[in-house]
């Protein structure tokens, strides 16, 4: 059984093909879409990707894009100015720009609101973002990976992810089997 150091086992030949695409995009600046159903693997996919690239020394950060209310999530990628809204005692930065240097894992991307993902398509042109409340555009250097529990292409049809989004995240795709036909992997 191969181990790639960072969680990720298995032998079969999907996996193997995953191991090639890992190598092939790591070294490179490229977003990358991973889809895949849940448990099949994707987080470890997208540290393998950071392990392997030049960013490794920098951090890795990930956030569960289904799992935050929408009206929590701007503040949580994009941080907030103190006074921004009710509670907001202190100034934070947000993932994105405590991410810079590093790898930006935005799990289940599809779940974001439609505003958001317009702001993150703009975020991914630009590498440019206001904090909530802010008004002096901060530039950040990070490198996004996403990922999916949907079939890209139908949530684009289900009118869950926005089309321009889907061709920015998904420079260089990777779909993960289930564990169901990865018997050789399953111990």
């Amino acid at each position: 059984m191969t181990d790639m150091s960072n969680g990720m086992v298995g032998r079969s030949d999907v996996i193997e093909t995953v191991r090639d695409l890992i190598v092939k995009v790591a070294p490179t600046e490229a977003t990358v879409l991973i889809s895949g159903e849940s448990g099949s693997g994707k987080e470890l996919v997208a540290q393998a990707i950071h392990a392997r690239s030049v960013r490794s020394s920098g951090p890795f950060l990930g956030i569960n894009c289904g799992a935050l209310p929408p009206t929590l999530i701007e503040s949580e990628l994009f941080g907030f100015e103190r006074g921004s809204f009710t509670g907001a005692a202190r100034s934070h930065a947000g993932m994105v720009e405590r991410a810079s240097g590093g790898t930006l894992f935005l799990d289940e991307v599809t779940e974001m609101s439609a505003d958001m993902q317009t702001r993150l398509l703009r975020f991914l042109e630009t590498q440019r973002f206001f904090r909530v409340g802010g008004s002096q555009e901060i530039r950040t250097d990070v490198r996004v990976i996403a990922a999916t529990n949907r079939s890209p292409v139908q949530a684009v049809r289900d009118g869950a992810l926005r089309e321009d989004l889907l061709y920015r995240l998904a420079v260089f795709p990777i779909n993960l089997a289930p564990l169901r036909e990865r018997g050789d992997d399953v111990q």
